[in-house]
């Protein structure tokens, strides 16, 4: 199989500091995500699979191959949930070769390949009784959007199994849409971002110039009020002169991404500059604690400055893998630590939540207040996020490390082996850790030969101060939200230890935030908390408020067969009864008492017992 899995190549790119590592590079031993890469080929991808069939996903492409009769079902953009469930198997495979995944991933690529027209065009919609309509309504109908997610499937599948047969069928309808679009022609964007990163990245595999400057068309066209002017379709604008995350949060953020995927080929500094107050305007305003994104549920939308509601909380699936997805990109051009921090922030809360303890339930919507009626599903109508967060697991591996010309970035934590080359030479790294629950790590050298280079390693912004040391005896210090470099000849078995403190603790929100005002969350590491009633019978969640003066400690406990830190902590609450009957009363006359409180990861909420759920608690 070839080793070529990475999922953004920068290796050519001449304006990206850092250069990504395969995922087969990296081999996950760890109690926190290696179980769920085993569940994904198991569990997720198979399950999905399956509910493919059964909503006439896959019958789409059969009907326009003239296999099976009938009408078209389902959404107008179903083609890109079939899409991102191939890249999802394609990308399992360079975690684990898998027989079965590889003879269902087979099974529909050639029920793709049987659905493109001769011209290149392929969209099951529009294939047959509505072929006259195609490209009449990019503001609404996606067909782009689609298209991008197959160029990624197809990309994701060449890199790691070496077979173009995928490929060609992307490069076809690229082709196609080559010819239709551009300065001249058509002269329009899709409403739904997506295909300027997909471009891109098509660029990088092929060599062909043409995709990167289809990719650029499409940002360029973008903000002339060709699709409607709408902030909602980031089309009030031109992308250079935008300053806010608005509209969309998918949208915007999957633009972003594309945008700083032509910025690593370019080096435009408008582009750049753009970003960048994007950037600060998410995560300075427009972000959830969890790094979850989109406030509105009218729209799927980011709300005004501050504008975070808990409960009312939109907060897609989708929307927090969009940031992860940019944040990477940011990241691999800079090498800035910020840009991980946001990463490993919406990984480990906004996204994980996504998908259930069991492989085979989702939410679409991640609240983060609900009285228990928001409840995991096998799947949904408009199913984008189940296949999006099976696409998103198996990149983790190859987010652990980056290369750059001077030595190799140290990420993301966990148990795991990792083999890269490093100035022509073979080096084997393995990590020792129980992060995200413990933040001891470390990391033992193993080379052909010594050789000299800088080690890199994060110390995350929700650590203060961290200590590394080599060999247990030379000692660095870092600060939270930096990097750690440490430049010497190393050899093999030299070990370096990284300690980051984690310890409970209580997080508060910008006073303009007004759903949060006198409230707190709680946070260990880079887990998010959550107090969910099955966890607390002596009161409603919803009354109890936290003494932030008293300790809180840390308590192992299991949820279905995952092994997790709970907190504990000290707090009150009004009786129940107090408020029978009654809308408000007298504070003199509310009747409170003490309690224990007990927070789970946020991530692992609503996989037992249906009740209310807060992740901000008042502070009592």
């Amino acid at each position: 199989m070839a080793d070529r899995s990475v999922v953004v190549d920068t290796s050519k790119s001449p304006h990206a500091k850092l250069r990504p590592i395969p995922i087969s590079a990296v081999k996950l031993r760890d109690r926190f995500w290696q179980p769920r890469l085993i569940a994904l080929q198991e569990v997720t991808i198979p399950t999905q699979y399956d509910l493919m069939e059964q909503t006439g996903r896959i019958d789409n492409f059969r009907r326009v191959a003239g296999k099976v009769g009938g009408e078209f079902r389902g959404l107008y953009f179903n083609d890109s949930d079939v899409y991102k469930w191939l890249e999802a198997a394609a990308w399992s495979l360079a975690v684990q070769p898998n027989e079965k995944v590889t003879e269902l991933m087979d099974k529909v690529i050639a029920e793709i390949e049987s659905a493109q027209d001769a011209d290149g065009y392929l969209n099951t919609f529009f294939s047959l009784e509505r072929k006259n309509q195609r490209w009449t309504n990019l503001r609404d109908m996606h067909e782009l959007y689609c298209a991008g997610h197959l160029f990624q499937a197809a990309i994701a599948h060449h890199r790691v199994t070496g077979n173009d047969r995928l490929l060609k069928v992307a490069i076809r309808f690229a082709d196609h849409i080559a010819q239709v679009f551009g300065w001249g022609k058509k002269e329009e964007p899709d409403g739904h971002p997506e295909i300027e990163m997909a471009l891109v990245e098509l660029f990088r595999e092929t060599g062909e110039r043409r995709y990167l400057e289809l990719a650029q068309f499409f940002v360029d066209v973008r903000g002339h009020k060709r699709i409607g002017g709408s902030p909602y379709l980031q089309d009030h604008k031109p992308f250079r002169e935008l300053d806010e995350v608005t509209g969309h949060a998918v949208r915007a953020l999957y633009l972003n991404a594309g945008a700083t995927d032509i910025y690593a080929e370019t080096g435009e500094d408008a582009l750049m500059q753009a970003l960048q107050r994007m950037w600060r305007n998410l995560t300075e305003k427009r972000m959830y604690v969890t790094g979850g994104c989109g406030a509105r549920y009218e729209g799927e939308a980011f709300g005004r400055d501050y504008e975070l509601p808990n409960e009312r909380a939109y907060a897609e699936t989708c929307a927090a893998i969009a940031n992860i997805l940019w944040q990477w990109r940011m990241f691999l051009i800079t090498g800035e630590a910020r840009f991980i921090d946001v990463l490993e922030l919406a990984l480990f809360n906004g996204a994980l939540s996504g998908i259930g303890l069991d492989g085979k339930s989702y939410f679409y919507v991640n609240p983060l207040a609900d009285r228990g009626r928001h409840r995991r599903q096998p799947y949904f109508e408009c199913a984008c996020c189940p296949p999006n967060i099976a696409r998103l697991l198996p990149m983790i591996p190859s987010f652990l490390y980056a290369l750059s010309d001077d030595g190799v970035f140290v990420n993301l934590y966990a148990k795991s082996e990792a083999e890269l080359t490093v100035n022509g030479v073979p080096v084997r790294l393995r990590q020792r850790t129980d992060y995200p629950w413990d933040g001891e790590v470390t990391l033992q050298m193993e080379l052909q030969k010594p050789t000299t280079f800088t080690l890199h390693l994060r110390i995350p912004s929700w650590c203060e101060r961290a200590s590394v040391t080599v060999n247990g005896t030379e000692r660095h210090e870092g600060r939270g939200g930096e990097f750690v470099t440490v430049k010497r000849e190393w050899r093999s078995g030299e070990t370096v230890g990284l300690s980051l403190p984690m310890f409970p603790e209580f997080a508060v929100c910008h006073p303009f935030v007004e759903a949060n005002g006198g409230r707190v969350a709680l946070r260990r590491g880079p887990i998010v908390y959550c107090l969910e009633q099955v966890d607390n019978p002596d009161a409603d969640v919803w009354f109890v408020a936290a003494k932030v003066d008293s300790d809180l400690t840390i308590v192992p406990v299991q949820i279905g067969n995952l092994p997790i830190v709970a907190v504990q902590g000290e707090g009150v609450a009004a009786e129940p009864s107090a408020w029978n009957g009654k809308l408000y009363q007298p504070l003199r006359k509310l009747s409170i008492k003490p309690l224990r409180f007990t927070a789970i990861p946020y991530f692992a909420w609503a996989n037992r017992d249906a009740g209310p759920m807060t992740v901000w608690v008042a502070k009592g």
